[in-house]
């Protein structure tokens, strides 16, 4: 019997059925050649089906090549499994996220605590700061004193910022920059690490302006009293 094939710009081209089989189905290959499991399996059925009926694949060899598939489906569950279970121990902790942005594709971290681990179609997803992201954006994890050190430092801070101006300050104010001190003092050396120095500068000019106000209304006092006194 002969066989036909189509020749174009000097070459042969196949136009077989398994040829035609084979191509589409890698077409289903994953980006970098890597076969997933649903590939692994057109492949294998493809071969079985367009197989040469006089000499026909030894099962020995199906059985072989089955054995792989489920190695290959256990290693991607175990996978799976144990990058799960890595997100769920993340709860609760200090964690640095990295971000690409969409639009200008430059690259930020996030960070914060981790509030809950969710898995969506198939991927596994970590809640930063009300923000989902994916597992494999995950930079940093810091330990427990970081985030605690952090979090002071930015209580104190926020603070501080409250506080009015020198220009605008008053006795009335005497109160607020107290609990300021007492917050800054019962800080760790660590934890003042992580303030700002323009911070506790500014703190300590507001300090220094209530004394001078303080100091002026003694002084205004003790002048009134001699003054009351000189009179008498």
């Amino acid at each position: 019997m002969a066989i036909i094939q189509q020749i174009k710009d000097g070459q042969f081209v196949d136009t077989s059925a398994s040829q035609t089989s084979l191509s589409d189905s890698s077409k289903d290959t994953p980006a970098g050649g890597a076969l997933d499991k649903d590939a692994f399996l057109k492949l294998l059925v493809a071969q079985m089906q367009y197989q040469d009926p006089l000499e026909p694949t030894d099962n020995t060899e199906y059985i072989s090549q089955l054995a792989t598939f489920s190695s290959l489906e256990e290693m991607q569950n175990l996978n799976q499994s144990m990058t799960e279970g890595s997100a769920y121990n993340l709860v609760g902790k200090y964690v640095f996220v990295k971000v690409t942005s969409k639009t200008t594709g430059e690259t930020f971290y996030d960070h914060g605590m981790v509030e809950y681990v969710m898995r969506e179609n198939g991927k596994v997803y970590i809640s930063v700061n009300d923000s989902l992201y994916d597992i494999n954006d995950l930079d940093t994890v810091s330990d427990p004193d970081y985030y605690t050190a952090t979090t002071l430092a930015k209580s104190f801070t926020d603070m501080v910022a409250a506080l009015p101006p020198e220009s605008k300050l008053t006795i009335m104010d005497e109160e607020k920059l107290k609990k300021a001190r007492e917050v800054y003092d019962s800080l760790t050396d660590y934890q003042k690490g992580f303030v700002k120095e323009e911070v506790v500068k500014r703190l300590e000019a507001l300090e220094a302006k209530m004394k001078e106000m303080k100091d002026n209304i003694e002084q205004d006092s003790s002048k009134e009293e001699e003054d009351e006194s000189k009179k008498a």
